[in-house]
Formats: structure tokens, C-alpha cells, sequence
């Protein structure tokens, strides 16, 4: 009989935990065709992530009462056309965190986005995606990149519309805790129609044997939807070694003397979404103004349009081109690619589930 007891027990207390916590699994597969030009040879391939990034996550939260969560994400890129695993191959090369969420905020801890690209994607007319993705021109983080390792990371509630978000990067660098460490915040502002957010990017560039400047990247960015559209606005200023690195470093072009990386620029962008039907018309104008000496400014014009088949399938058609000056050498890429010329032609699919 006790035994008895004790299993019944035993099962309400498992059926009470199941109960209070869950796991979904889902995931983005995208695959296009991709034609690349403008540099020192033409590529016609069949690629996987170009409007986004294709992905297996995992996502759950644990009830504890009081109005507080345990939670956790982990999300592994994958190449599509390859069956390869993304992000250098990593395993959770995209996201993966855990933490605590609760009317006070939420606590994560892990690989995690940066508040700066987080600002940039969400008023990208392409969702930093496509040959029209902002990372083409616009730095995301002073390393290029979206995402930090070793990160701590708080988000705000709202409150009156506004909410913000603060990271810090460890560099883990032995004998100096400042070498390859990382600081950013943003702040949303949420009003009708209209959505503001600046962020900031700070980036130590030390390492355990050479001592550099760090690398700094401010960005404001806006968008309003007037209902028959949206517009679309960014500014972003970059300052320091590794501010502002052009996607493809490996001189794409065979310029006699390679591009050199901006220390000094900003970057404005304007952008249009058009719903039409069961789609809508993408646009995109990005100027990059280089301060330096070497003046390498370049400019970005995109347009494509997204048809939806459904709410969780469409397919996407991306014109995008670059016109470098002064020896400037930014590429077209796409949601994970860098590019290898300055024009390319994204015609594709994406599916969510």
C-alpha cells in the first residue's frame, strides 16, 4: 500500500512539473539561388540563409511561481545546401543562453545578440537579410559581427512605452580582465505608430600580446508605419580600429592596394516597405561616409519583393548594388555570406516552422 502511495505521489508530482514547464523546437530552412558580380570573377550558386539565416532551435520556460521563469534558448545555424553546420561550426553557433525572467526583467546568460544589431535589424527593410542586408555597409558591432560570447545580458519591462536592455562581454583573456571585452545597451521607445531605438557597441580590441585602440559603434535608428507603408531610418557613427571591417576582407575586387577598414565613418539609411497583395515591395538607400584619409565612401541602392504563400512560407526576389569610391571595397553579401562583388540577385525561399 505504501508503495502504492509513494508511486501515485511520485507520478502527480512529475504530471505537476510537466505541467509548468515546456520545450518547442522550431526552426527557419531558406535556400535561393544567388548570382554574385561586379568583382574579379561572376558566381552563380545555390545557397542556404540568404533572406535568413537557416536554423534548429530549441526554446522552453519553467514556471517557479511568483511570477518568475527559468529560461533557455539554443539555436544551431545550418547550411541547407551543404547539410553543414553554420557560425564557423559551432554547434549553437546562433543563440544559446539561459536565465530568469519576471516582472522585474529578464537575466540571460550565454552567446546572445547585441543590443546594437538587434537595433539595426529590427528597422532593416530586409530584416538583415538578402543581397539588400544593412550589414553590407552598416557595422553591426565593432567586430562586424551580431552576437557576443561570454555574455550577460538584462532586459527591462516596459514601462510608459519605454524599455532597455544592457550587455556585458567577458574577454577571458589570462592576466587582463579589460582585453576582448565587450559593453552595449539599447533604449526603445514604443508610441503608436512610431518605434525609436539607440544603441551603443563597445569593444576592447586587446589580446593577451598586442594592445590596440577599442572600437566604438553608436546607432539611432526609427520606423513608422503609416498604414499603406513604413519608413524606414537609421544612423549609425563607428570610431576605432575594427569599427567598421567590410564583410569580405580577402580584396574581391584585386585592387592593387587592398581596402583599407574604416576608423572613422557614418552610415545613414532609408528605407520603404510596400504591402501589395499577399506580398510586399522592399527598398533601401545606404551612404557610408568615410572621415578617414583614404575617403573610401560607398553607397548601397536594393530593392526585391517578398511573396508570402502563406503565413509561414514565401519567396523573395533581391536586386542589391554597391558603387564604391576611392578604392572602397564593400561587398554585396547576404544574411550570412559576405559577398563577392559589388552587385548580386537573390531568388529563394523560406520556410518557418
Amino acid at each position: 500500500m505504501k508503495k502504492t502511495m509513494l508511486a501515485l505521489v511520485l507520478g502527480a508530482t512529475a504530471g505537476t512539473a510537466a505541467a509548468q514547464s515546456n520545450v518547442t523546437v522550431y526552426g527557419i530552412f531558406d535556400m535561393a539561388f544567388v548570382r554574385e558580380s561586379g568583382g574579379i570573377a561572376t558566381t552563380n550558386k545555390l545557397t542556404s540563409g540568404v533572406e535568413s539565416g537557416s536554423r534548429l532551435g530549441f526554446k522552453g520556460s519553467e514556471d517557479l511561481g511568483g511570477g518568475t521563469s527559468a529560461i533557455f534558448l539554443l539555436e544551431n545555424g545550418f547550411q541547407g545546401d551543404t547539410g553543414t553546420t553554420g557560425q564557423g561550426g559551432l554547434l549553437f553557433g546562433r543563440q544559446a543562453y539561459v536565465g530568469l525572467q519576471s516582472n522585474s526583467g529578464t537575466l540571460l546568460l550565454g552567446r546572445q545578440y547585441t543590443p546594437q544589431y538587434l537595433a539595426v535589424a529590427a528597422i532593416d527593410p530586409f530584416g538583415s537579410g538578402t543581397a539588400g542586408d544593412t550589414k553590407n555597409l552598416m557595422a553591426t558591432t565593432g567586430n562586424s559581427a551580431s552576437r557576443m560570447d561570454n555574455t550577460v545580458k538584462y532586459i527591462s519591462p516596459v514601462v510608459n512605452g519605454f524599455s532597455g536592455e544592457v550587455v556585458y562581454g567577458a574577454g577571458e583573456v589570462a592576466g587582463n580582465n579589460s582585453a576582448g571585452r565587450q559593453l552595449g545597451g539599447m533604449l526603445t521607445y514604443v508610441t503608436g505608430d512610431l518605434t525609436v531605438r539607440l544603441a551603443s557597441h563597445y569593444r576592447n580590441n586587446d589580446t593577451a600580446t598586442v594592445q590596440t585602440s577599442s572600437a566604438r559603434n553608436s546607432v539611432l535608428t526609427a520606423l513608422y508605419d503609416f498604414g499603406s507603408f513604413k519608413a524606414h531610418f537609421a544612423y549609425g557613427v563607428d570610431k576605432g580600429v575594427n569599427s567598421a571591417l567590410p564583410r569580405n576582407l580577402a580584396n574581391p575586387f584585386g585592387y592593387a592596394v587592398a581596402p583599407t577598414p574604416s576608423t572613422d565613418s557614418n552610415v545613414v539609411l532609408l528605407g520603404l516597405t510596400v504591402p501589395q497583395g499577399p506580398g510586399v515591395w522592399l527598398a533601401s538607400y545606404i551612404r557610408k561616409n568615410d572621415k578617414t584619409s583614404y575617403n573610401q565612401d560607398a553607397q548601397q541602392f536594393a530593392a526585391g519583393y517578398r511573396y508570402y504563400l502563406s503565413k509561414r512560407t514565401d519567396l523573395y526576389a533581391v536586386y542589391a548594388y554597391i558603387r564604391n569610391q576611392n578604392g572602397a571595397g564593400y561587398t554585396v553579401g547576404s544574411s550570412i555570406e559576405g559577398g563577392t562583388g559589388n552587385r548580386a540577385l537573390n531568388l529563394g525561399i523560406r520556410h518557418i516552422f
